[in-house]
């Protein structure tokens, strides 16, 4: 036990740290989703094969050895969106500040969305926050109008052609309306929600978007972040929730804040 304790390094401790915290991260990651069955069948293949080894079963061996010799790929198929999650995390600079937001967006929008949902007009609507949303916003109709009550409640009326898709707000203007949005594959998602909540829950696993949610049929009110989805009761409840979430403001940005988002 000492002879071990001598020739332990501090870069041995670091490594195992870092390992161990690396582990932990992935596992929070892939929680919750389908991806931690898949990672449970890898590791049954992978004890099935050993004890092919010790049995000696030749044909097992040969089919075992030619999957598992390609496990590295199978891996970066099957858990792309969780390695593509991942690799945006690690990717955020420790110098960028939370997307700010003026206190009358978040007025508008909380009147919006009651107003909706008070009639039974469904609305899905997507906050940005650092990560970018180039790829959705281009998938829907380009707006780049000032946000209001009016322009949301125009957008998500059942005339209205852009009322299927999702709405991209940024820094106080709405980029798009009838962006298309992933899907979540998440197999726990309650069976009663439709489209809208799943594309909400979907974009939030992948981005660090807030989406607030309206449903036709039950007038529920959601905010949806990181994947998981709480039911907004009422307008404060909503209004306290996005002041946390966002640097409420009432003027502009510091010239510096906005120099250093830049970079």
């Amino acid at each position: 036990m000492f002879d071990f304790l001598k020739i332990l390094r501090w870069q041995d401790i670091l490594d195992i740290l870092v390992v161990g915290f690396l582990i932990h991260k992935a596992m929070t990651i892939i929680k919750g989703t389908r991806s931690v069955q898949m990672l449970l069948g890898i590791m049954v293949l992978t004890v099935v094969y050993f004890m092919a080894i010790v049995l000696d079963l030749a044909a097992m061996q040969w089919l075992l050895n030619t999957f598992l010799s390609s496990l590295l790929l199978i891996v970066i198929i099957v858990f792309q969106s969780d390695i593509r999650r991942a690799l945006t995390q690690v990717g955020k600079s420790p110098f960028q500040m939370g997307r700010e937001m003026a206190e009358k967006d978040i007025d508008e929008i909380i009147r919006a969305v009651f107003y909706l949902s008070k009639r039974r007009i469904g609305a899905l609507i997507v906050l940005e926050r650092e990560t970018g949303l180039r790829d959705y916003i281009e998938s829907g109709i380009d707006l780049r109008a000032k946000l209001s009550k009016e322009l949301l409640i125009s957008v998500f009326m059942p005339v209205s052609p852009l009322h299927d898709g999702g709405v991209i707000l940024r820094e106080g203007y709405v980029e798009t309306a009838g962006a298309i949005l992933p899907l979540t594959q998440n197999p726990y998602v309650n069976k009663k929600y439709g489209t809208r909540h799943r594309a909400a829950i979907g974009l939030s696993e992948e981005t660090d978007a807030v989406v607030i949610v309206v449903s036709e049929e039950t007038q529920e009110i959601s905010l949806v972040r990181h994947g998981a989805l709480t039911t907004m009761s009422d307008e404060i409840t909503l209004a306290n929730s996005l002041r946390t979430i966002f640097e409420v403001k009432e003027g502009s940005a510091l010239p510096w804040r906005k120099w250093i988002r830049g970079i």
